[in-house]
């Protein structure tokens, strides 16, 4: 799944993006030049290529690896507390928070770690909550084609603890139900239930 800043990503080099830390280095009041700062344009260029991963990820080839041998199983699937590491694009500050995902298949089930690698790919890049917690259930739903999908996120945002405003212990929950987790409510209160009823949870 091709994203529109994969080829602007790499039209620039590596010695370009290490400059432009030492830039930042600079701007910051430091000397990029003294010893211990001397190794940080590549540790940092080495980190964006981690945390950033998730531009040359494609979701849709793991999802699209499927088991159809299972006893005709049509109960819900959920998938709890997938732990994830996202950065807001408006700060470039971390989002560190969980993943619940739950979903009822329509024939066909995918093996769990795939649902933790989509996660992974869409965390892995530069993100608002919302957008993230759509492009995980729309994922999910448009290459598996089950009954419904059910995507809970649950997260704190470094912009908001560290800078600004500076409020600790702030948690953000975002869903996005799809199918029928949106129009059975027995069925979404059964997932709300399993994963523990963040939506209604007291801060």
């Amino acid at each position: 799944m091709e994203h529109a800043n994969d080829s602007r990503r790499r039209t620039v080099s590596r010695a370009e993006a290490e400059e432009a830390v030492r830039t930042l280095l600079r701007w910051a009041g430091d000397d990029p030049s003294r010893e211990g700062l001397l190794g940080t344009p590549g540790r940092v260029a080495r980190a964006f290529e981690e945390w950033f991963g998730g531009y040359d990820a494609d979701p849709v080839t793991d999802l699209q690896r499927t088991f159809e041998e299972v006893e005709r199983y049509d109960e819900m699937v959920v998938l709890r507390d997938i732990r994830f590491t996202s950065h807001c694009e408006h700060h470039l500050a971390p989002i560190l928070g969980v993943v619940h995902i739950g979903y009822l298949p329509a024939g066909r089930v995918v093996g769990i770690s795939k649902l933790a690698r989509v996660v992974d790919t869409f965390a892995r890049r530069l993100q608002i909550q919302e957008r993230m917690t759509a492009q995980i259930a729309n994922s999910i739903a448009d290459v598996l084609q089950p009954q419904g999908v059910a995507v809970v996120v649950e997260a704190s945002h470094q912009c908001m603890t560290t800078r600004g405003v500076h409020k600790t212990g702030v948690t953000m929950v975002t869903s996005r139900l799809l199918g029928v987790f949106r129009d059975n409510p027995s069925t979404r209160r059964e997932f709300l239930d399993l994963i523990g009823n963040p939506v209604s949870r007291p801060a």
